[in-house]
């Protein structure tokens, strides 16, 4: 499969700067790298970064988007930033930190199974993944697997994801970041069930009816 070199050099140098910016919070390279599970988080993100490459996710518009939605990614992308700063230098600071090294190491394992839990359905999807509300060409229902429980999974990931760097950085600030999260996040999920009834009508509704939007058993 052939990868853009466009998206290749966006998503690297997007994941570098992310990192560098937890770097620059935590006081450089020396104070970061001091803790081994940020050695361990540095390297998950890099690894997931060039798993992600190989997926057919995407930003096309395809048949029919809800552009209205859009306003999702600029909020996504203001509280991307301040968790990649912020726990990091609440860290530095002792400010609003809880536990220690063993919070950390937590914050390693969630962040893990969230990366994967993330990029899992990116490569269920294939092409029909993409970073807009859209409905792609050929799109039909996945109603198997990990979607036969949940119809989120990537969002679920997501946030695990998110709880998993705060607790790395041991940031109650960047728990609540993440919990801030949940308000675009939502607003997202909405928008695509009302494009995916539209497109689907009564088939959609039925799968809704035996699965989980976000979290199996409370929503």
């Amino acid at each position: 499969m052939r990868i853009s070199p466009q998206l290749a050099v966006f998503s690297v140098c997007a994941t570098l700067a992310y990192l560098g910016l937890a770097i620059l919070g935590i006081g450089g390279p020396i104070a970061f790298f001091s803790h081994p599970a940020l050695w361990v988080i540095a390297l998950s993100t890099l690894i997931m970064t060039g798993v992600a490459l190989f997926s057919k996710g995407n930003m096309s518009p395809g048949e029919q988007e809800d552009r209205g939605n859009r306003w999702v990614l600029v909020a996504f992308g203001i509280l991307g930033l301040l968790l990649a700063f912020l726990p990091a230098y609440t860290d530095r600071l002792h400010v609003w930190t809880v536990g220690d090294a063993d919070v950390r190491w937590l914050g390693v394992v969630f962040f893990i199974l969230g990366g994967i839990l993330r990029l899992w359905p990116v490569f269920v999807l294939g092409k029909r993944f993409s970073g807009l509300v859209a409905i792609q060409p050929g799109h039909r229902l996945v109603t198997t697997g990990i979607y036969g429980t949940l119809r989120n999974p990537s969002y679920l990931g997501l946030l695990i994801n998110c709880v998993g760097w705060s607790l790395a950085f041991r940031s109650g600030v960047g728990l609540l970041l993440t919990a801030l999260m949940l308000i675009p996040l939502i607003a997202r999920i909405h928008a695509e069930e009302a494009l995916l009834h539209k497109q689907f009508g009564k088939q959609y509704d039925t799968y809704c009816a035996y699965t989980w939007r976000l979290v199996p058993w409370v929503y």
